[in-house]
């Protein structure tokens, strides 16, 4: 897997040359908190750059929309793209469209589908979702003793990162350690807090019996934790477990009400994707893949990680 200081290699490279470059950004949602982090990494690396502007569009989390905000980069004559892809059906498309116009697209943390086929002119920068719901779900694992039933609450159903973290409960509750773990009831509840807390109300109104929430990110976890205290659940019996070391995660942590979550470093993935676009830009070598690992954070180690998405 190719290390993120190559990227940090090349932003030392770029430092050092005189251009301006126009870069397009186009995000998912803007009203996520991951993606937040996200584009605060991509613009503060910017910053850190002479003669860097970024241009920030929000999708919505409609695809259709961000088709017509890559046409309109395009049009404008950015020196390159970014892209924080809605879904991966619609990133070949996107591709074609740059790879024609002749300017550069890198996409940031969700994998475009054609990502084993991209062109010179393009990249990509993320983490690698197979090791982020396996280290959450063993780690789960290993606090149940390897037995319990479970809730899961998913993201967007159409989304790589939610489909890859849920499958990966699924394959280490498959696992002979793991296999007194059983899932009761999953649902997607898009990556949103409150969504979240009303299927969590809902699960708890059922008077289901439960050992562990398993969310595909910290803001759903938070939201389910947001009903379980509405409804007086002792936190101290549950295990939940979310993804991404948010601050409001790790602040949930810090209260003992999330046991385990897993950093993924939106500014580090913030940060390499930029590097990636100028130097495409300028018509220097990029990586074609650009991984940032995942790391477990729990509340043994969370205070190493207070500050790192911020």
């Amino acid at each position: 897997m190719k290390k993120i200081v190559f990227a940090a290699m090349i932003g030392s490279m770029l430092i050092t040359n005189s251009y301006a470059e126009n870069i397009g950004l186009t995000l998912a949602r803007s009203d996520s908190a991951f993606l937040t982090i996200l584009r605060n990494g991509i613009q503060d690396r910017a910053k850190s750059l002479e003669n860097i502007t970024i241009q920030v569009e929000d999708a919505q989390n409609d695809a259709s929309r961000q088709l017509n905000q890559v046409q309109n980069f395009i049009s404008s004559g950015v020196d390159a793209i970014l892209v924080v892809a809605v879904d991966g059906d619609g990133t070949p498309a996107i591709t074609k469209m740059a790879t024609d116009a002749k300017i550069p697209v890198i996409y940031v943390n969700h994998p475009p589908a054609d990502i084993d086929s991209l062109p010179e002119t393009a990249a990509f920068v993320g983490s690698n979702e197979v090791d982020s719901g396996t280290i959450q779900t063993k780690e789960v694992c290993k606090l149940l003793g390897g037995k319990g039933d479970i809730f899961v609450l998913m993201g967007p159903l159409n989304n790589h990162s939610s489909i890859t973290r849920t499958k990966d409960i699924h394959d280490v509750i498959a696992t002979d350690a793991c296999k007194g773990m059983k899932v009761i009831e999953e649902q997607s509840a898009n990556w949103d807090r409150l969504e979240a807390a009303n299927i969590m109300t809902n699960w708890l109104s059922a008077g289901t019996k439960f050992d562990a929430v398993i969310a595909n990110n910290d803001e759903m976890a938070i939201g389910a934790i947001q009903a379980m205290k509405s409804a007086d659940v002792n936190m101290a019996n549950v295990i939940v477990a979310g993804i991404d070391a948010t601050p409001d995660g790790l602040a949930a942590m810090k209260i003992g009400d999330l046991d385990v979550t897993v950093f993924q470093n939106a500014i580090a993935q913030g940060a390499a994707a930029t590097d990636a676009a100028v130097a495409l830009a300028r018509k220097q070598p990029a990586e074609r893949n650009i991984w940032v690992p995942f790391d477990l954070v729990t509340p043994q180690n969370m205070q190493g990680y207070a500050k790192a998405n911020q």
